[in-house]
């Protein structure tokens, strides 16, 4: 089953018409996108992009073959017309199945939005999954299962060949369609629906990448269920940056498309202190909500333990289930603390000592851990030199940790005025 994308964009367009963003003024050659339509094996078109007879012709193809159009969503783009010689447009109701005369059978999947997602099947057994933009299936919970409380993926007949989607409006729908089994480690996950959010070029195939996606151009042609390289996720990746330097975002969102994320707090709560209280909050409301929380500094057990999902029949394995750890920084401190390595004498004693054995332990146990880990860490290498001993001590020792955890991680990011900088991997 060969798939031809006539657009990959939002429906208004990537550039949007008299958008003045940095994106969109960017967004030229192959990253300039029309509204997202598919055609399948030259007979099946899901969704209409401006010009589609021009599109198929760019793209090497042909409408005259096509036998069938379907919509998966209300258009809010540019007023787009049906060719002469094409069927009408229709949608296939919710459940309801399709069986056309060239062997393809298309089945209606619903979604939490107003439309229609469409699972399509060849001759041969290849199954692809397309959901309309900002869609992510409906009747499967949080933890991507179906309501009814059963473990079957959308369609039931485990893992698509690929999978088309908004990767980057919904990550979360991503996320369901891992833990459902819908989507495994050699699903090819393309993102379509592409708008301005995100810098065209590196930055966007960058941060598909980083949740195990790709984009391809206006007019592509893939093979369903031909092998394609997945991009290769770290197992463990450490984000630093400076004060408000958006590390903490940078690492939420490399794991916001995998289910089962549990975030590590190691700041604890501060009674009384209003502006902590409030920092966390904007923290919490950002993370999505079948995330769990754990605020707790005792990270090796963490690192060691499979964690959510370890029954051995789940569809999402248990070795997979992440963790996000913010931050090293703060757990660095807590240590000291206990330690009483900001006594000079204590220090001398054995609070050096004592702490060198709890940051070896740690970064021991990301050496060790078979969970995927997004560490956040502050880089205080930059900065101004502290005023205290007490400071200087904290500054050395928090610069040891980064070296020796980055030494462990297949990917280390710096993070400056909200971007992200490969250092590793």
């Amino acid at each position: 089953m060969d798939v031809t994308l006539l657009g990959t964009g939002a429906p208004q367009g990537l550039p949007r018409p008299g958008c003045p963003c940095a994106a969109c003024a960017t967004a030229v050659g192959d990253e300039a996108r029309a509204a997202t339509a598919l055609l399948v094996d030259g007979a099946l078109l899901i969704d209409l992009t401006p010009g589609p007879a021009f599109a198929a012709a760019r793209a090497g193809q042909s409408l005259a073959g096509v036998r069938q159009v379907l919509l998966s969503h209300p258009h809010d783009g540019p007023v787009l017309e049906v060719p002469a010689g094409l069927p009408q447009p229709g949608r296939v109701a919710d459940g309801r199945e399709l069986a056309l005369l060239d062997g393809h059978r298309v089945r209606a999947v619903a979604v939490d939005i107003p439309g229609t997602g469409y699972e399509i099947a060849g001759a041969e057994g290849e199954r692809l999954l397309y959901l309309p933009p900002g869609a992510a299936p409906s009747g499967l919970d949080g933890n991507g299962r179906t309501a009814g409380g059963g473990d079957q993926g959308t369609g039931g007949s485990g893992p698509y060949d690929l999978v088309l989607l908004d990767v980057l409006g919904r990550p979360e729908a991503l996320a369901r369609l891992r833990a459902s089994g819908a989507v495994d480690a050699a699903t090819d996950v393309l993102a379509v629906h592409l708008d301005h959010q995100v810098p065209p070029g590196p930055e966007l195939h960058r941060r598909l990448a980083a949740v195990g996606a790709r984009a391809v151009a206006d007019g592509s042609t893939l093979r369903v269920g031909e092998f394609h390289a997945v991009p290769d996720l770290p197992r463990r990746t450490l984000v630093l940056g400076g004060a408000r330097s958006g590390k903490s975002v940078e690492a939420e969102r490399r794991l916001v498309a995998f289910p089962d994320v549990v975030y590590v707090a190691t700041g604890g709560t501060r009674d009384g202190d209003e502006d902590w209280a409030q920092r966390v909050s904007l923290h919490r409301e950002r993370r999505p909500s079948s995330w769990r929380t754990v605020e707790t500094c005792d990270l090796v057990p963490l690192l060691a333990a499979a964690g959510p999902g370890e029954d051995p029949g789940a569809r999402w394995p248990a070795e997979a289930a992440p963790l996000l750890i913010d931050c090293l920084a703060l757990w660095l401190t807590h240590v000291m603390d206990e330690v009483g390595a900001w006594d000079d004498a204590t220090w001398e004693a054995d609070g050096r000592r004592a702490l060198r054995e709890r940051t070896d332990a740690l970064v021991a146990a990301v050496r060790a851990t078979r969970r995927r880990v997004v560490a956040v860490s502050n880089e205080v290498g930059s900065g101004v030199v502290p005023a205290t001993p007490a400071g200087r001590r904290f500054r050395d020792e928090l610069g040891r940790l980064n070296a020796a955890f980055g030494a462990e991680c297949e990917q280390v990011l710096l993070v400056v005025a909200g971007q992200a900088l490969a250092l590793r991997g």
